[in-house]
Parts: structure tokens; sequence; C-alpha cells
């Protein structure tokens, strides 16, 4: 596990017996005792408990638990698996509470059966909990920086940002549901050659709003929206700044065009459910002299060199493929000096982690990165850099093509205006964000099964009204302390067994910051509850049966709810 995400084991503030990943724990140690008491312990390869590894058995008949501790035993004690397997089996000490039995299968595989209290109490736990079910404290408060979007404030937020927002705000609310201190910060690229550009584009529109005949270079940004912003300026301050010199107007041009898009950017990530605590500027940081700074320790350690009139960063000595430049001959820095900059102030604010979604542009960007994080100073896993891969649009099996250098793009406003919040978000979710997407315009507008979001929410709205039918039948609202001995049907224990294994998704998830795990989860829970009601009624006349399938539909309901939180995504009532 990454040193920045190694967590604090706090089982003492939890019912952890409820929780697998816990109880997973409490098993490895009861084993890693009786293999001492065996004498085995000189065949173990790790001397912690941590060191068992578990799985989930396919097939219910090989239990709910199970290890291969005993093939790694055998083959460094020259022993038969079976026979260590049998030996351990025999003496672990189990609690009874929890564990019905410890079987031994095949060539030596120990197989865990947990009792039926120990479901029943999963069930009792979750409807106690509510919305803290799945919630644990084990980050222990680290502070996080997650940096994400961070487009650069020359037009509209596109596709693949609305895709990055999903996922940054997803990792965050994933690292703060397990007890990290994430804080969501926006870099602002209000300074180099996109602002140049921009605020040549905007002289170019100005110009040609007066009547001027006034063509559009090449490297400046040809869509409309520049007009707009264009026509506004005029409006406000008319054309007297057209006369000023070149910096200055320039300046001026571009300063107001980046207000007046960051301000649409942020407004769109505001509908979209994401919000920053910061918005970070790449102007604010040069003007103070932080890239200076950022030199000054370079050269301090010795990773600089002057060459043909520029300065380089010694990169290849930190595992780079060449070393790169910082400052140019003609004395203007690269884009990776003013990232160097920002990087180092982002640690010198008490992060301990920083996090990045960069876009796929980015992806040979990466390296660079690293090796001057570590050339200051700062261990490898400081920082984790995530890509952001490209979206492509469909409508149906055609493609809708887009250029934002031509002006033809879709915004993020668009898509969330076509296909609604919701659906934009868990889409975007549905895959590791490392891979690209095809997202169908047709189907995430769909009320079907063939929608994920849809098919997800629907089951949510399901439990909601199977309980609006049990309170106007008069029947008792689902409680921790119901007897649920009568859930025992197959798909009940399935649904439950899927239910306790939220709590460690949910760790697992934000210690991988790979939230499409959870879209995965939803859909195989939904589809495991969707079979459960088309099959079986929930409201009887049996009292007994129905309070306790009563309880189980409260339960599924909570982690539908808490799921779906974690990704932004709203959990109805009524669809």
């Amino acid at each position: 596990m990454e040193r920045c995400l190694i967590v604090e084991d706090r089982r003492d503030t939890l019912h952890h017996r409820l929780m697998i990943a816990f109880l997973k724990a409490d098993l490895a140690d009861l084993l890693f005792a009786a293999v001492k008491k065996a004498g085995f312990h000189s065949g173990l390869a790790s001397e912690a408990p941590a060191g068992i590894a578990w799985e989930y058995p396919v097939d219910p008949a090989f239990g709910d638990l199970s290890t291969t501790l005993a093939f790694g035993l055998a083959k460094a004690l020259r022993r038969k698996p079976r026979e260590i397997a049998e030996q351990i089996a025999a003496i672990v000490e189990i609690p009874h509470d929890v564990v019905d039995r410890v079987e031994v299968a095949g060539a030596g595989y120990l197989n865990f059966i947990l009792a039926k209290g120990f479901w029943r109490g999963v069930v009792r736990q979750i409807l106690l909990a509510g919305p803290a079910w799945g919630k644990t404290d084990i980050g222990n408060g680290q502070k996080v920086l997650v940096e994400f979007v961070s487009a650069n404030p020359t037009g509209p937020l596109v596709v693949v940002n609305a895709r990055a927002a999903a996922v940054g705000d997803a990792i965050a609310r994933l690292l703060e549901a397990v007890g990290f201190s994430p804080y969501r910060e926006y870099y602002v690229n209000d300074a180099g050659n996109q602002f140049r550009n921009l605020a040549l584009a905007m002289e170019v529109r100005c110009r040609q709003l007066l009547g001027e005949d006034c063509p559009m270079p090449e490297e400046a940004y040809p869509g409309d929206y520049v007009i707009d912003v264009a026509r506004e300026f005029l409006e406000r301050h008319g054309q007297e700044t057209l006369a000023a010199p070149e910096p200055e107007r320039r300046d001026r041009l571009g300063r107001f065009a980046v207000e007046r898009i960051l301000a649409w950017q942020q407004a769109a990530l505001e509908a979209y459910g994401v919000t920053f605590d910061n918005w970070f500027s790449e102007r604010a940081l040069r003007g103070r002299g932080d890239p200076e700074l950022a030199i000054e320790a370079l050269r301090a350690r010795g990773h600089l060199y002057e060459r043909e009139g520029a300065l380089w960063f010694r990169s290849t000595a930190f595992g780079d493929d060449k070393d790169r430049v910082l400052v140019k001959g003609d004395g203007e820095s690269t884009y990776f000096l003013p990232d160097i900059a920002y990087h180092q102030d982002k640690l010198a604010r008490g992060f301990e982690l920083l996090i990045d979604l960069w876009g796929p542009d980015h992806h040979g960007y990466v390296a660079r990165m690293q090796a001057a994080m570590q050339a200051l100073g700062h261990p490898p896993d400081a920082l984790r850099i995530l890509i952001v891969q490209l979206v492509r649009l469909m409508r149906g099996n055609e493609q809708i093509r887009m250029s934002k250098r031509t002006g033809q793009f879709v915004t993020m406003d668009e898509l969330v205006a076509e296909v609604g919040r919701d659906a934009a978000r868990f889409i975007f979710l549905t895959r590791r964000c490392d891979s690209p997407l095809d997202f169908d315009l047709e189907m995430a507008k769909a009320a079907s099964d063939e929608n994920p979001v849809y098919y997800v929410q629907y089951a949510h709205t399901r439990l909601c009204s199977v309980l609006r039918e049990a309170a106007k039948a008069d029947v008792a609202t689902p409680s921790p302390e119901d007897n649920l001995e009568p859930l025992n049907l197959p798909e009940e224990v399935g649904l439950i067994k899927q239910l306790a294994l939220y709590p460690e998704l949910v760790i697992g998830a934000a210690q991988a910051l790979e939230p499409h795990r959870l879209t995965a989860y939803l859909h195989d829970l939904a589809a495991r509850f969707h079979g459960y009601y088309n099959r079986h009624r929930i409201i009887s006349t049996d009292t007994s049966l129905t309070g306790a399938r009563l309880a189980l539909v409260a339960a599924c309901r909570v982690v539908i709810g808490n799921a779906l939180n974690l990704l932004g995504v709203s959990a109805p009532e009524r669809m």
C-alpha cells in the first residue's frame, strides 16, 4: 500500500465485526495465532497477520471467506498443504457468534462459513447506522489536495471536463467517507501562451464587431463564444482600449475574457454539483515569484544546468526519459516551471498527499512532474497522477464530431441539459478514468434497463415504494429490533452479503482512487434486488416474514442511497 494512503486501524471505534474488512483482519489475527501455536510460524512469508490473503468463493458451498494460507506454509515447510490446513482448522479459536465453522477443502483451502447471526447483524447495523454505513475514520484526518478539471479559462467546459469533474469529485467524496480531509482545488491557467492567444482572439473579435476587416490568426481561439465576450467588453469599456499599446490592451482584453469565461465555468460546475474549496491563479503564483523560488531550490540541490542558453532540469536522474527545459534561451519559462512551483506550494500548505487529474494530452508529462517532486526532496508517493481519457460522444451508432480548435464542440452545459446531471455523472464513472469512454446520448436518456443510472435509481425508487406501501397498510416501520430469522432464502442471504461488502468496497475504492468500483457494485446490487422483488412478495399476511423482508428492503435503500451520494448522484424516491 502506498505511504500516502496507509490507514490507521481504528477498529476499536467501530462495530467492526459487522464490517467484512475488519472481520477479515480479526480472523487473520486468529489464524496467525493458530499458525504459531502449531509451530508453523517459520513458514510465514510475513511476520504480520495482514500478510494473510482472503478470497470470496464464487460457489457458496465453499464458504463465505477462503484463504490459501496453507499453500504458502506448505511450500516453505515442505509439507502437504491439506495436512497443514487441517491442523490449523482444528486449533484456530473462532468466535462462534460470527463464524459458524471452518472447513478444509480441496488440496488445502481454509474456508470460513459465517454464522447466520452475523448476517442478520449486518442488516441491524445498517439500519442503525443509516447514512453513516460505509463510513470509517481510517484516514485519520490526513490532508489531501485533489486538483481536477483545471481547464484553461479560454472557453466553455466540454465533455472531457465533465468526465474529469465527475471523477475528481467522486474521489474527494470517497476520501472523505473513509476519514481523510480532502480539499478540492482548481488551477486557473490565467498566464502564458493560452492567455495570450485568448487576448489575441478578443482583440480580433472586437475589431470585427467595429467593422474592421481583421482575419483570425491560426493560433487564436475561433469559437463564437469569444464574440459574445468581446461584445460585452465593448459595451462596458468602449473602444478606447484598442488604441492602447499592445501589451496594455492585450492584458486588459485577456483579463476581461478570463473573468467572464471563468464565471461560465464556475456556474457550469455548480449546476453539475461540483464545488471547489479554492480557485488557484497561475498569474498570482508568478506574481509572487514562486517559479524563481523553485529554480533556486532545484539549483541548491544540484539538479539544474545551462546548455545553449537555456536552463535545464536534470530529470533523467529521477527516471524521466530526457532532461527538461525550464527557461528557454529567450528568457521565457516553459509550462513546466510554474507547474513545479505550484506543486511545491501545495506541499508547503501542509497537504500530505497530492492527487492530480490530468487530461489525455498530459500523459507524457507524468514522469517529469514525478521527477521534479523527488528532486525537491519529496517522497515519490506524495503525488499521485490520474489521466482522464477522452470521451467519444455517440447518438446511437453515429459519432458526434468535435474540435475545440475550430470552435465546434459540445459543452458540459449542453450535455447536462440533454441527459441530466445524474446520468452524465454516473455514466462517466462506469469505467476507469484512464480508459476511453463512449457516451451514448440516447442510451443516457432511456428509461430502460440499458441505462445504468436509470436501472440503479429505479431500484431505489422501488425500495421507497415498498416502504410507502407498507406505511399505507399500517405495517410497522422497519427497525433494528425486528426478528430477522425468516430471512433464509438464497436471494435474501445473497442480498445481505452484498450489503455487507459495501464498507470494504468504499475503503478499497478510496485507496485505489477508483470510483468506478461503486457503479459496478450498485449495478450488481440493483440486479439482485430487482430479481428478488420480481420473484417474491415483500408484504404478505405473514407478519413476521413481512417485518424481516421490510428490514432487508430498508437496508438496501440505505446502501444504494449512500453509494449514489458518494458518486454525486441523486437517490430519487419517485420516478
